[in-house]
């Protein structure tokens, strides 16, 4: 007897938004079809119970599991046609799930189409369009918001003293409030719906520091803010002041997006202190720095992501980031972390917020494309992949349009 054939095709990956419908199809594998039944085996419509099976089985917090593998999963009849059978679904949660059509004879035997599960990613709803972002360094936004680079000659020139008898010497910064100040002409003026932050956590200033500023994705501490970022007014701390910021976007409809760091910290972070050992180690028993393009980046030192508890820590980092107004995050090296360990952070942070975004940046790894490894997971591909989808060699666009805004102070980087 053939086998059934199925719509969508099976090994089919889909993105789609909270509020569509989708539509199954399954054909009769023969002509005779009396007595015969059909159902959907799917996740569809059970995310929270899926995202409690993804954090159960992962062991990362053994004391809280209380389901079991496939928990998620229900048969969903489909309704005979002339010619098969039918089911047309809404899609109503924000997240990843599989699906795949099978059919049941008179004596109870399955008969399945050949071919992998369908995945079916869904994105929150005012995901669909518009989603302009504006990519800000903090830093940059004081007196040198204008300028078209951070270093200057002659400046440099006398600070080399300083600098060779082990001073530690930074120029002064931009704040959070000279970002905030810019957040009408960002939104209101530039039309730009999304302010994406690059990394605003303290960085090393007297040793491991590249460059007069050092690199904002050398991280000392997850939940932390550069005190070089804020004002001091003695009313408000750090929090109150990104607050501030967070508060400005929302209250004109944006969303703000920050850039984390999960690969990697920089030496001497909180995490490395407390926990050396969930840090990988050369063969000589030195820490281990990360790299690419043939580069090795020796300001940070990489995190090694096999470590359940690891994951965990990270999810309640990026917890306290959202319970701060932020509403997406883009996950810089992305790549390197194993699926496992994405399958979980995102599970954990959208059991609190169940439309919290994620965008994947990475460069492939493990024969595996960034995409593919965010949909698995069920968040969006990397930045550039958004501005240049016709460039996945996958079928169809799979992410929300995205264009890049730029004006003073956007996307400069210190030399």
């Amino acid at each position: 007897m053939p086998h059934p054939s199925m719509s969508p095709i099976p090994g089919s990956r889909i993105v789609r938004y909270a509020g569509d419908r989708i539509r199954f199809t399954l054909s009769a594998p023969g002509p005779e079809t009396t007595g015969w039944q059909a159902f959907l085996r799917t996740n569809l419509t059970r995310a929270a119970k899926a995202r409690e099976e993804v954090i159960a089985l992962s062991g990362a917090r053994p004391s809280e599991s209380r389901t079991f593998a496939g928990a998620s999963w229900r048969d969903i009849p489909l309704r005979p046609t002339g010619e098969g059978w039918e089911l047309d679904l809404a899609l109503t949660e924000v997240g990843y799930f599989r699906a795949k059509s099978y059919c049941l004879d008179p004596e109870g035997r399955q008969h399945w189409p050949e071919g992998q599960d369908v995945g079916i990613s869904v994105h929150p709803d005012h995901l669909r369009t518009g989603n302009t972002i504006y990519c800000a360094f903090p830093r940059m936004f004081g007196e040198a918001r204008t300028a078209r680079t951070t270093r200057i000659p002659a400046l440099e020139e006398q600070l080399k003293g300083l600098d060779q008898q082990g001073y530690a010497v930074i120029p002064p910064s931009g704040k959070l409030r000279d970002l905030t100040a810019c957040v009408p002409h960002i939104v209101e003026t530039l039309g730009c719906r999304i302010l994406h932050l690059l990394p605003i956590g303290p960085t090393p200033t007297t040793y491991a520091r590249m460059g007069r500023f050092g690199s904002p994705y050398a991280l000392l501490d997850f939940t932390g803010i550069d005190p070089a970022l804020v004002d001091f007014d003695q009313r408000t701390t750090a929090v109150d002041q990104f607050r501030e910021l967070a508060y400005a976007v929302h209250l004109r409809g944006g969303l703000v997006f920050l850039d984390i760091v999960v690969n990697h910290t920089g030496w001497g972070s909180k995490l490395q202190e407390k926990r050396p050992d969930w840090f990988q180690r050369n063969a000589d028993g030195t820490f281990h720095s990360p790299g690419a393009w043939g580069v090795t980046w020796g300001d940070l030192v990489e995190l090694d992501n096999s470590h359940p508890e690891l994951w965990e820590a990270t999810a309640k980092a990026l917890l306290t980031w959202c319970r701060r107004g932020v509403d997406g995050f883009r996950c810089d090296a992305g790549y390197m972390v194993p699926l496992p360990a994405w399958q979980y952070i995102v599970a954990r942070v959208r059991q609190e917020f169940p439309d919290a975004v994620f965008l994947l940046e990475g460069l492939g790894s493990h024969g595996v494309s960034p995409h593919r490894r965010g949909h698995a997971v069920g968040v969006l591909g990397a930045l550039p992949e958004l501005f240049a989808p016709a460039g996945l060699g996958l079928p169809g666009p799979l992410h929300p349009p995205v264009r890049a805004g730029r004006c003073p102070g956007a996307l400069q980087r210190d030399p």
